[in-house]
């Protein structure tokens, strides 16, 4: 795909990831972070300052000049009031700074006009059940990033459960069968412990947003 080859080649533009939760946008965005030979900088759209963005975007100026690029990654943009977004607008147009950010909202309504126009928007859907299983069997035997150092065993049949139950997030997935293979004493995690484990199916809901409709 496009998106692969740009990150390949360390060729990447500025863009959006848009998705539901735990569909792989700040993974995305750390597979970049450790392919490019750019500096990379990451904000939180809940944690940072507009103070904080203006240093950042002064040195990302500095560094531009010295041939140095920045690649800045904004998670959770919609949560960037107009203000806040605004203060990128002039890096990104003089190519200062290739901003990537990510969202679960839909960026014609909460990105502003100016920056949006300048980024390529990508559209995550959410995991399949086949993805999922393949995930969760990957965290199964994965002694490093994963519990194999656990030494549990999953039917089949119950990485499905966890995979309906999940309702395509890979990291509500993960949790449920951390939690299960943390909360038993046996080799194998079953069909009861994750029901026990899961007790209600977990389903996206925002009040204001678009799930709600």
């Amino acid at each position: 795909k496009p998106l692969r080859v740009q990150i390949e080649r360390d060729q990447v533009g500025s863009m959006i990831f848009w998705g539901p939760p735990g569909v792989g946008k700040t993974t995305l965005a750390r597979i970049i972070a450790k392919h490019t030979r750019a500096e990379f900088v990451q904000f939180s759209g809940v944690l940072s300052s507009i103070k904080e963005v203006k240093e950042v975007m002064a040195g990302a100026e500095k560094m531009h000049r010295a041939g140095v690029r920045t690649l800045v990654f904004i998670d959770e943009i919609h949560r960037f009031n107009k203000a806040q977004q605004d203060a990128f607008l002039p890096y990104v147009e003089r190519g200062d700074i290739t901003l990537i950010g990510a969202t679960t909202e839909n960026p014609s309504f909460e990105v502003i006009s100016a920056l949006l126009s300048r980024a390529k928007v990508y559209v995550l859907k959410e995991l399949t059940l086949e993805h999922l299983q393949g995930l969760l069997r990957r965290a199964l035997a994965d002694e490093e990033r994963g519990i194999g150092e656990l030494a549990k065993t999953a039917p089949d049949a119950v990485l499905e459960q966890i995979a309906i139950f999940a309702n395509g997030d890979a990291r509500a997935a993960l949790q449920t069968l951390e939690t299960a293979a943390l909360s038993t004493e046996g080799d194998e995690i079953d069909a009861q412990l994750i029901a026990d484990v899961l007790q209600r199916r977990t389903l996206r809901y925002d009040r204001a947003g678009e799930e709600h409709y």
